[in-house]
Formats: structure tokens, C-alpha cells, sequence
């Protein structure tokens, strides 16, 4: 997506999408979990940041992760998400990938955040 085409939105529209009160917003912006751009002094979320969020929502109110237990789990999907990457380039063929390929989307299923 382009920066021409992606979606911005200011906090009241991306609390509204998100389904979190804009101080939480701003919670999980001084814990780095999330790190809006800024448009003079206006926080403004893509619709990365919105995508985020969600994750972020589902693990709390899914999982009740505090926001050290957010940030776990969000290293823990980008870590497996490289893994999967670089299993990709590996270029493993047959039974081993299909074996390593199953573990990686096992471990996402456990975080609930794919």
C-alpha cells in the first residue's frame, strides 16, 4: 500500500476503529506498541497502526496480557513471522519444511494474533 492510498486517521477516528478509549491509545503509544505519525501536534494512525491495534485489543481482552505481556507476545508473532520468512528463502523441500511450516502457524495459533 502506498502512502498515497493508505488510510489516516486522526485518534478520535482511530479510537472509534480500534474499539479503545483514546487514552488507551495513548497508554500503548508511551509503552512503544504502537507509535502514530504526528501532523503538528495531531496523532495520526494508518491503517497499520489501526491493525495493531486490534491484535493489541484481541490479546488483552482475549488472553488479560498487561501491556508487558502485549509486548511478548507481539515479538514473539514477529519472530515467528521471520521464521516463516526465512524458512521460505531456506528453500527446504518435503516432509521438514511441511513439519516446520505447521510449528510456525501452531505458534501464531497460540498467540491468536496472525
Amino acid at each position: 500500500m502506498t502512502e498515497e492510498t493508505e488510510g489516516v486517521y486522526v485518534m478520535r477516528v482511530a479510537s472509534m476503529l480500534s474499539g479503545m478509549h483514546p487514552q488507551t491509545l495513548r497508554k500503548y503509544e508511551r509503552a512503544g506498541l504502537v507509535t502514530p505519525s504526528r501532523s503538528n501536534m495531531l496523532r495520526m494512525y494508518s491503517d497499520e497502526d489501526i491493525a495493531r491495534l486490534k491484535m493489541i485489543k484481541h490479546l488483552v481482552d482475549e488472553f488479560g496480557l498487561n501491556v508487558a505481556g502485549v509486548e511478548l507476545a507481539l515479538k514473539m508473532r514477529a519472530s515467528v513471522l521471520n521464521m516463516r520468512r526465512e524458512l521460505a528463502l531456506a528453500g527446504l523441500s518435503g516432509e521438514l519444511e511441511a513439519r516446520l511450516k505447521g510449528l510456525l502457524g501452531e505458534m501464531l495459533e497460540m498467540l491468536g494474533i496472525e
